[in-house]
């Protein structure tokens, strides 16, 4: 799959850039708290797209042609996975009822955190692999193991409150009822207490945790270059609180996505049982990955969503009928 092309320089001045990227965000396009609009979430998921196009081109020029292809497949596969993701914020949102003006705060700093264990998780995983070559058979079969889930529990509803890290949040920290504006922490009586917005950080964290779990082995399906495995899974994050208040609305409509994604998620855990017998081409992975993602958008879009029929009238017994 290609040599290594992460070296000290590559990894430092990445993390410097989006370090920038992310002050800037905080500190200067979004210094004020306010309600993120379709036609700015809109411009933002354009940008966070076409920056990860720039990036990968500049790949391409300096790497050649399988890095590019790596990179472009492993993005895709991120982004994809990603809108499970919304789907979970629309519901953590909606359980706690956060207001609409603080999203953003929390997806940013829940994404800063992410981006700290996806790093760790990459790292880690990497050195699994060139230790011990055998994990990637159980990464395998552990992807074709959550693909079958996924498809199997496509409709089924999430539990905010049922999440383990949520009950221990609550049961050791010190908290106060109701929102405190943006703040994370305030001082009650001379003690400092954390507000419901730092319990939604927590579970969203949580979450990011549990889907790293699928997106991370997924990629090392296509790449072990662990350069090329952080880069496009940054990329795919830093463009999810933009694609979070684009889609959020839309989300529900998109019913035959978790299949697709089931599909992918099965296909790559295939494809990392058998490499030792045969290895798909890189093309041909991103092909098949973008023609399954595709059809079950169109379906979604062109096959109608069954209503139940309405209970029939009852009629009431009036006195003197």
């Amino acid at each position: 799959m290609g040599a290594t092309i992460g070296t000290p320089l590559l990894w430092a001045g990445f993390t410097l850039l989006v370090l920038a990227l992310l002050a800037l965000d905080l500190g200067v396009f979004h210094r004020r708290v306010h309600i993120i609009r379709t036609r700015e979430a809109l411009l933002w998921s354009m940008f966070w797209i076409c920056l990860a196009l720039l990036f990968n081109i500049g790949v391409y020029f300096w790497f050649g042609r399988t890095h590019a292809l790596e990179f472009f497949t492993g993005y895709v596969i991120e982004k994809a996975l990603s809108v499970d993701n919304i789907f979970v914020f629309v519901v953590i949102f909606t359980y706690f009822a956060v207001p609409r003006e603080l999203h953003h705060r929390v997806l940013f700093w829940g994404i800063a955190g992410a981006l700290v264990l996806r790093a760790a998780f990459i790292l880690a995983g990497a050195a699994l692999i060139q230790t011990f070559h055998w994990v990637i058979y159980i990464f395998g079969v552990f992807l074709i193991f959550t693909g079958a889930k996924l498809f199997l529990e496509r409709g089924s509803e999430v539990h905010p409150e049922k999440n383990p890290v949520l009950r221990l949040f609550r049961k050791f920290v010190r908290s106060v009822d109701g929102y405190r504006g943006a703040h994370f922490f305030v001082k009650e009586n001379g003690i400092r207490c954390a507000t419901p917005l730092l319990l939604v950080l927590v579970c969203i964290e949580a979450t990011d945790v549990v889907f790293a779990l699928d997106s991370i082995p997924a990629i090392f399906a296509i790449t072990r270059d662990p350069f090329i495995v952080y880069t496009s899974n940054i990329f795919a994050i830093l463009g999810l609180r933009a694609l979070y208040f684009l889609l959020a609305g839309i989300i529900p409509k998109f019913r035959y996505l978790r299949v697709g994604l089931a599909v992918v998620l099965v296909f790559v855990g295939i494809k990392m049982v058998i490499e030792g017998f045969y290895e798909i081409p890189i093309v041909l992975s991103l092909s098949l990955i973008l023609a399954v993602l595709t059809l079950s958008v169109l379906l979604s879009w062109l096959i109608p969503e069954k209503t139940p029929a309405p209970a029939p009238a009852v009629e009431e017994n009036r006195p003197g009928a």
